[in-house]
């Protein structure tokens, strides 16, 4: 267990986004307030233009907030400058996109060594680290193909070796299976779900998909810019005792879960 002090790695605290077009002000994000502990896979969901993305791209220091606070390891990120937050970004996040965001002149290990040159590592040992990685995540043969030799799932495969690479504490990624069929999406939500459980890194992911929200330990529904409910799942391995009335009743850390249909044999 974590000292309280550091549990929390991202505190969002009445946070607001507003957009002013023209006399208009729309509100993006309305006084959203959660927290992430360390190692939590933790899934933003709700359905287009609910504001799910907005509120990642805050938590990322990509858009500015209208008002609130959102501290990731202790750390006010908006009160940061740019050059900081650059920094800070390399130091401790990874990113995996939709819509892949791979360089189409590189070849995949050139695209998953690029973090690594912006924080300055020797060629030799970026060169392994990231034909590391595309081993891992099952790309040895591809080292030297670019972007438009790969089918889709390969090449968001590409991308999550890129976001892993540099062993970030906390990946963001923004509905990473929107573009690939549903096998594919599955082979690419294990492959994240087990680097980060190896890793014990902390994932946030944004998508509209209840199958793929399944992936995560919290789940935060958004609705209209504000946090409709924050459901906590348990992966704990399930007991079962008898209740009262003679039923089996399924049994986690934190209590009754549901009571079971049929009875549980061994």
């Amino acid at each position: 267990m974590y000292n309280n002090k550091d549990e929390y790695i991202i505190e969002v605290k009445n946070v607001k986004k507003i957009y002013r077009m023209g006399k208009e002000r729309i509100s993006a994000i309305d006084d959203v307030s959660f927290t992430i502990k360390r190692g939590e896979f933790c899934c933003l969901y709700g359905v287009s233009g609910s504001g799910k993305s907005t509120l990642l791209n805050l938590m990322a220091g990509i858009e500015k907030l209208t008002s609130g606070q959102i501290t990731i390891k202790g750390k006010n990120i908006h009160k940061m400058g740019e050059k900081g937050l650059a920094k800070f970004r390399q130091d401790n996040l990874g990113f995996v996109f939709q819509s892949y965001n791979l360089m189409n002149a590189m070849t995949a290990l050139e695209n998953v060594e690029l973090p690594l040159v912006f924080k300055r590592i020797g060629a030799k040992k970026r060169k392994k680290m990231a034909k590391d990685m595309l081993v891992k995540v099952g790309l040895g043969p591809r080292l030297k193909h670019k972007p438009k030799e790969m089918s889709g799932g390969q090449q968001q495969r590409v991308g999550i070796a890129r976001a892993f690479v540099s062993n970030p504490e906390i990946v963001f990624a923004d509905e990473p299976t929107g573009n690939l069929d549903s096998k594919t999406s599955k082979e690419v939500m294990d492959l994240i779900r087990e680097m980060a459980k190896t890793n014990h890194q902390t994932i946030v992911m944004v998508t509209h998909d209840r199958r793929l929200a399944e992936y995560a330990d919290k789940i935060i529904h958004i609705f209209d810019g504000k946090v409709e409910n924050i459901e906590i799942k348990e992966h704990n391995p399930v007991e079962t005792e008898t209740n009262t009335l003679g039923q089996e009743v399924s049994m986690t850390e934190s209590g009754v879960v549901g009571i079971l249909d049929q009875p549980v044999t061994a």
